[in-house]
């Protein structure tokens, strides 16, 4: 503890490829957006930069005077796409509505988020976002709702940067299926309410309150905790180690992909596959023998992150750990 008591802010947590939930707020609670020309703008801003700076986006809902959002860091990261959206929206709307001054909190907030264990209670809880907050007041409602990323999973409206594919990937192997897998589940979740454990990190929350973190205490299990990451004690222990292994080397984002695709693409022509194939999760056994080949060779013969790694091979951060650890 310092200066009067508060504690330092610590460095955000992100390599690309990182999964992140955002949770933007205009300052004092005060509105973000006052209608629809101005959501539309933000909505277009979101989509412009999405695919500029290849940042896919699986979930998001834009409220009054908050909007949350679930995305997967770009090759140029997360604050450098946070800021052109911000910075872009808030000279809009202070010039259309004649105001001066900030318009977000100076800080949004990002939390790390472990994939196999949270990305389908995220998308739900972001999408229901709309009706726990009273601006639809059915499901049937929010199933056909602009301003919030389910309608255009369900393909009630369609846009084209919104990565749906990915999101429906998770409920199903037909789109059919999978769309109707999908609702269900988010339907399931109102009865949840509000889930505090999903809008900020650290091992209380990951783990589900004090009582299950005094159950394992009791039986020995020390948990390592970040309130920047929502996830079991050994993913906080692989981020925080990726980020210092990021803040010592000196290659940019840039320079290291180049570096990493001619490598994935020296390899698939080696073998007869194509980097389409490889990225886009096929399961045929020839392709994901050269997947798990390439983790293990990214890793610990380049340097590359788990969630570098995942991104350039189309899977998620954990399954590459897995494979590390199987061949270690």
């Amino acid at each position: 503890m310092i200066n009067g008591g508060v504690m330092p802010r610590q460095p955000r947590l992100d390599v690309p490829g990182t999964l992140h939930h955002v949770i933007v707020r205009g300052i004092e609670r005060r509105r973000i957006v006052d209608d629809d020309r101005d959501r539309m703008y933000l909505f277009e801003r979101v989509a412009e930069l999405s695919t500029d700076l290849n940042t896919p986006i699986y979930a998001w809902a834009l409220m009054k005077n908050h909007a949350h959002m679930l995305l997967r860091s770009g090759p140029g990261g997360l604050p450098n796409f946070m800021r052109k959206l911000l910075t872009g929206y808030a000279v809009f709307y202070n010039k259309r509505h004649k105001r001066h001054g900030h318009l977000f909190q100076n800080r949004y907030k990002s939390i790390v988020c472990e994939e196999d264990s949270y990305f389908r209670e995220l998308i739900r809880y972001i999408h229901l976002n709309p009706l726990r907050g009273n601006i639809v007041e059915k499901m049937k409602e929010l199933d056909s709702y602009e301003w919030c990323g389910h309608s255009f999973i369900i393909g009630k409206n369609r846009n084209c940067w919104q990565d749906t594919k990915y999101v429906l990937d998770w409920f199903g192997a037909s789109k059919n299926l999978a769309i109707k897998n999908y609702r269900l589940f988010v339907e399931r979740g109102i009865s949840l309410g509000h889930q505090s454990h999903l809008v900020g990190g650290g091992l209380i929350r990951s783990l589900g309150g004090w009582s299950q973190v005094k159950a394992l205490r009791r039986i020995g299990d020390k948990q390592v905790s970040d309130e920047r990451i929502l996830g079991s004690g050994e993913f906080v222990k692989q981020m925080t180690a990726e980020l210092d292994f990021m803040n010592k080397k000196r290659i940019t984002s840039q320079e290291r992909e180049e570096t990493v695709m001619k490598i994935i693409q020296a390899m698939c022509r080696q073998k007869g596959i194509s980097i389409n194939a490889l990225q886009n999760g096929s399961r045929m056994r020839n392709i994901s023998q050269v997947r798990k080949a390439l983790a293990v060779k990214l890793v610990n013969e380049y340097g590359l992150t788990l969630a570098e790694t995942a991104r350039l091979l189309g899977v998620t951060t954990s399954a590459v750990a897995k494979t590390i650890s199987k061949r270690t």
